[in-house]
């Protein structure tokens, strides 16, 4: 299997797919097999589970000296989002000036291609996320 596609199968990379506990609910990004909260074990008690893709913004920075792929970015802003089932991801968030951004504001994520490693290699994705108004 060429190792783009194998990337590609990997489904929590490119959607919100993690995986929530039958027995007590709780949800995970990366999904697990394994509940630490309850320590039930098996595919029976696991399932798979799409975030909503909603959240809110828990802390945030401007970047100024980016990664050299970055730079036609920066200044950029990279915020810690809770999404609503409560799990916490890390992406660029757009369409919003740094003095616009508080905690608290609520946002929509979506995977986006960040780059690649050659023409024919690996492509990788991440989230981006931009405010909505509820």
């Amino acid at each position: 299997m060429p190792i783009p596609r194998f990337w590609r199968e990997i489904e929590q990379r490119y959607k919100g797919i993690g995986s929530r506990c039958k027995n007590c609910g709780e949800i995970y990004f990366p999904p697990r097999k394994v509940c630490p909260e309850c320590r039930r074990e098996s595919f029976q008690n696991m399932e798979e589970y799409e975030l909503e893709g909603t959240g809110e913004v828990v802390t945030y920075t401007e970047i100024h000296e980016p990664h050299q792929e970055f730079e036609m970015l920066s200044p950029y802003i990279l915020a810690i989002v809770e999404m609503d089932e409560g799990v916490r991801l890390t992406g660029h968030l757009v369409n919003v000036d740094y003095d616009e951004v508080e905690s608290g504001m609520r946002v929509e994520a979506s995977m986006r291609k960040l780059g690649e490693e050659s023409p024919k290699g690996l492509i990788y994705y991440g989230y981006k996320f931009w405010p909505i108004d509820d």
